[in-house]
């Protein structure tokens, strides 16, 4: 880069120390590039090239005389019109020059016209000496025309190297705006008619005015002068530009000696930027814009960038290749190594795998045992060393050792949980249940100011769907431990608690130790599901039992699992255990738990299950967005109320399920919801409609439900109806939560008379009902309702509807009696009335269980009276009252309270009789 001042010495002297740098570099670069062309025309076209018929510098300082000498004369004709050029020039006198006026720089004698040759590939940059295969018919004629006129064309990069159109010869409107102009130094014509040039390119260009289109291509040019290229700014970048080079250069085998010299006796910034971008190995759009930019600054930020790219690029490489030889070197010497020791080992008849046996004796090490642990390990250790790799023992030995050295001995996580994200989770994952989440709450407030880390045993029950599972999974998240799940369902071998001894090849332990070493902590949260389903067999054992030792807080101190036959610790273990029913449970198991009922949901509860939960996970499940498909609330609360009334919520997530799918099938195929047959199948739709298909939304009403789901299961006529005497609701509880009684009798004559009792009754059941029949005897014989010799006559048939069903209970006591005290008086209870109780032969009503579940049934099936035992009257606080809300509850002593008040107004009866009531 050029310095001016007023001197004009000082400049003569810059001029001819210019001239002589120029002449000197100028001369080597040619003589390098005829090497590099030689050996390029001899690999590529096996063309053997005399470097005396190539151009040298001589050649070059003539052509560029020749051309200042035609635009001399082509200014001196325009001289009256300056402005035909379409460039601003200044008139300067030859004899003004003297001595240097054969040196001006050719760009300023360019023609304001170029043939435009398309470039692919990549952008050519001012100053490069370079050859250029020509294979175009078009790009032949082109470079004869021009290099038998001034020798200059325009280079300009194609937008697209790959058009639509391939057979299509390109014009302007494929090309970018902005070119190299450049001098055809030499013309090369090669055996296949193509031709190769050697270029000088110049100077950029921008294309002002396309004058030919196609064919070839002309158009009127403006040629473009870098901007800000003497600032300190941009000496700053050149010297970081050319720092950040070098390191390129010395990481690339591909930059030769010759591309490192002329990189650093460029003088010129932007053209120090120009060869940078184009050795750089970045896309061509990039180099475009690099090309584009005149503002030299500008220009150099940009490569810097790039550069910067490349050498991450090269670091990750270089990283890449570092790991791979390093792998491969390692895995040629373990090689090596292992077949060295196989080798030795034959030669000493050694079998022991020393690398398992070193590895088990560090790791037994790091544990410290003491005692009977050590010892045993140890001798274990041993034998392990001395059997052979081939023997089926050596196996099993290794197992064992394997899951000593795996199981958790020492690491307990410690207590580190926050109450208030607790709370967040569990109201985040659960609607409803206050009861239930106010308990855990409680329970883990309780551990977290006693800063303990002993595990506790809790008993979800509940009907299923209600999400006991689910609430274990939020128990371990809250707490910060690592969750662990299985079922011990239809599980009848103890072995599956506490592992198989320790006999034969497939031997495992205990589910207990096989969660402790996938959690990899002592304290972790184990969910053990199904609980009241597990069986027990003749040879298998007692799987409850073996739980018992488990789950005890005395006993499991040292918990001795068969398998591994020595003491663990499995106190920290936070067990959650699920069941539908007490019932099944060994009573030792419930006397050591924290036992938390889980009730049913009611109608409004589904709702808000459905709107929160339900919907948009099925949505997501299906491939639908969470907005695409709206419920209104008349429908969902129609799924509830008449397809889904079970006490969960699976059946009507099973319901949503169905709906989506023959949603999306309607979208696609045009099946109708309600179309049994495939052939209904009337279209079928793209990808791209798809995407289209999936911006639609969709709302679903209550009608809708009709053709997505079918006739309701329940209706309004299937709700049990006590409307004619004899007939009586109850409410029971069942594991699948609970639900209402329709209990009916009739009587006729039989000289037998007695009681007649069907609908699949249990032995409990069956005692309750006589002891109804003989209260309501011994009632209605004393107020002279019947006469003795009517139940001697009459047999009266008491029955439970669904039969198929098994049934058993005492609560079902005052329901019997309202019965059959409903059929002897000739009298139906009012509607909408439900009752439960145990009855005793005083008439006395003694307290129940499962009332919130029985009162979710109620609520379900539209009671709004219940008459619950007096003792039960306590239970009513442990109802929400959301749940309780529309039931009136009436609590009674005695069968008499109930008899006084559920019947509907008397009918006629005998003069004779005092019914009481």
């Amino acid at each position: 880069m050029n310095k001016h001042d007023d001197s004009n010495n000082e400049e003569t002297e810059l001029n001819d120390a210019a001239e002589n740098k120029k002449g000197g570099e100028g001369s080597e670069n040619i003589d390098n590039a005829k090497k590099a062309f030689k050996d390029f025309m001899k690999d590529n076209f096996d063309v053997d090239v005399n470097l005396d018929d190539l151009p040298d510098s001589d050649d070059v300082k003539k052509a560029e005389a020749e051309s200042s000498d035609d635009v001399k004369k082509a200014e001196a004709e325009n001289s009256d019109s300056p402005k035909k050029s379409g460039k601003r020039t200044k008139k300067v006198s030859v004899k003004d020059l003297g001595e240097d006026a054969q040196i001006l720089p050719i760009e300023d004698f360019l023609p304001p016209k170029l043939n435009i040759i398309p470039m692919s590939g990549h952008p050519m940059f001012p100053g490069i000496f370079t050859p250029i295969m020509i294979n175009s018919g078009d790009d032949t004629k082109t470079i004869e025309s021009a290099y038998d006129g001034d020798g200059f064309i325009g280079l300009v990069m194609l937008k697209d190297d790959d058009p639509k159109d391939g057979d299509k010869a390109p014009t302007i409107k494929d090309l970018y705006t902005v070119g190299t102009v450049a001098r055809i130094v030499r013309k090369i014509n090669l055996p296949d008619g193509g031709l190769n040039i050697f270029i000088s390119s110049i100077k950029r260009f921008k294309i002002r005015k396309t004058l030919n289109a196609s064919g070839p291509i002309v158009a009127a040019v403006e040629y473009l002068e870098d901007e800000e290229f003497d600032t300190f700014e941009v000496k700053a970048l050149t010297r970081a530009l050319i720092s950040e080079m070098k390191e390129i250069s010395e990481n690339n085998p591909l930059f030769s000696e010759e591309m490192r010299l002329n990189m650093v006796n460029i003088d010129n910034p932007g053209k120090i930027a120009d060869f940078v971008a184009s050795v750089l190995n970045v896309e061509k759009a990039e180099q475009q814009k690099v090309l584009e930019e005149t503002n030299v600054r500008a220009r150099m930020e940009q490569v810097l960038v790039y550069i910067k790219k490349d050498q991450d690029l090269l670091r990750i490489q270089k990283k890449i290749q570092n790991e791979l030889n390093e792998n491969f070197e390692k895995n040629q010497r373990e090689y090596f190594l292992r077949e060295e020791m196989k080798m030795i080992q034959d030669e000493l008849g050694v079998g022991e795998d020393g690398s398992d046996y070193q590895k088990f004796k560090a790791r037994i090490a790091d544990f410290e045992f003491e005692g009977e642990i050590l010892e045993a390990v140890e001798n274990e250790l041993e034998k392990f060393k001395l059997m052979d790799p081939s023997s089926s023992e050596y196996f099993v030995s290794r197992n064992y050792l394997e899951l000593i050295c795996t199981l958790p001995w020492k690491d307990e996580s410690k207590e580190n949980y926050d109450l208030v994200r607790a709370a967040k989770i569990l109201e985040r994952d659960h609607y409803g249940l206050d009861d239930v989440k106010k308990r855990i709450m409680e329970y883990l407030a309780v551990r977290k100011l006693k800063n303990d880390n002993k595990g506790s045993i809790m008993i979800l029950v509940g009907p299923p769907g209600v999400g006991k599972t689910s609430i274990g999974h939020s128990i371990a998240e809250a707490m910060n431990k690592p969750f662990y799940r299985f079922s011990v369902g239809g599980m009848r071998d103890e072995a599956e608690i506490k592992g198989h001894r320790r006999t034969y090849v497939g031997a495992m332990p205990g589910k207990i130790l096989q969660g402790l070493k996938i959690a990899k902590t002592k304290s972790p949260v184990f969910l053990i599901d199904e609980v009241d389903k597990m069986g027990s067999s003749y040879s298998g054992g007692d799987p409850a039992s073996a739980l018992l030792e488990v789950l005890d807080p005395e006993q499991n101190v040292s918990f001795r699992d068969s398998y591994l036959d020595l003491p663990f610790d499995v106190s920290n273990v936070f067990f959650i255990l699920t069941a539908n029913t007490l019932d099944k449970i060994p009573e030792p198991l419930l006397d050591r738990a924290e036992i938390i009922s889980l009730a049913g949901y009611i109608d409004q509860e589904k709702l808000e299950i459905a709107k929160k939960y339900l919907v948009p996970k099925n949505l997501v499940k299906n491939g639908l967005s969470k907005s695409q498909v709206k419920y209104t609330k008349e429908a969902l609360l129609r799924i509830a109320e008449e397809y889904a009334r079970e006490a969960g919520v699976r059946h009507y997530e099973k319901c949503i399920d169905k709906i989506h799918r023959k949603l999306i099938t309607q979208i696609l195929t045009g099946i109708a919801p309600e179309s049994k047959k495939l052939g209904a199948v009337t279209k079928s739709i793209t990808d791209e409609e798809i995407g289209s298909l999936k911006k639609e939304t969709f709302v679903i009403d209550a009608p809708d439900l009709d053709k997505y789901l079918g006739k309701p299961v329940f209706d309004e006529s299937e709700i049990k109806k006590a409307e004619k005497p004899g007939t009586a609701i109850g409410l029971a509880w069942t594991s699948m939560g609970g639900d209402t009684l329709l209990i009916e009798s009739i009587s006729f004559q039989n000289d037998k008379g007695g009681l007649q009792l069907t609908g699949q009754m249990g032995d409990v059941m069956k005692e309750s009902a006589q002891i109804a029949m003989n209260w309501v005897k011994q009632y209605a014989i004393e107020h002279k309702i019947k006469n003795p010799s009517w139940f001697e006559r009459n047999t009266i048939h008491l029955h439970i509807p669904e039969g198929a069903t098994p049934k058993d209970g005492p609560s079902a006591g005052i329901t019997m009696a309202t019965t059959l005290m409903s059929l002897i008086t000739n009298r139906p209870i009012k509607p909408n009335v439900a009752m439960t109780g145990e009855l005793d032969l005083t008439g006395a009503v003694m307290p129940i269980g499962g009332l919130r579940e029985k009162t979710v049934a109620a609520k379900r099936n539209g009671i709004k009276t219940i008459f619950i035992p007096k003792a039960n009257e306590r239970d009513l606080d442990d109802i929400p009252d959301h749940v309780k809300k529309g039931i009136t509850f009436i609590p009674v002593r005695h069968a008499m309270e109930v008899m006084k008040q559920i019947f509907q107004s008397p009918v006629k009866k005998t003069e004779e009789a005092d019914y009481g009531f």
